[in-house]
């Protein structure tokens, strides 16, 4: 897996997925949005501490900087 996440987009996944955890054990988001909002912010802590985005492979994005 090549590297395609700086460290921008990885930083903004982490601010939204501790709002995301904050509004769920704060009663704010109940039920399965909840849940939904949840498993978002887990995804987004696993990615963004790989560094790689699976969705961003087949459309060949990347927020890498390049050394060009």
């Amino acid at each position: 897996m090549k590297k395609n996440m700086g460290s921008t987009d990885k930083i903004i996944r982490f601010i939204l997925a501790a709002i995301f955890v904050i509004l769920y054990f704060t009663g704010t988001v109940t039920g399965t949005l909840g849940i939904v909002l949840l498993v978002l912010a887990g995804v987004f802590v696993l990615t963004s501490l790989i560094s790689f985005c699976p969705l961003y492979a087949p459309f060949g994005l990347s927020t890498c900087k390049t050394d060009a």
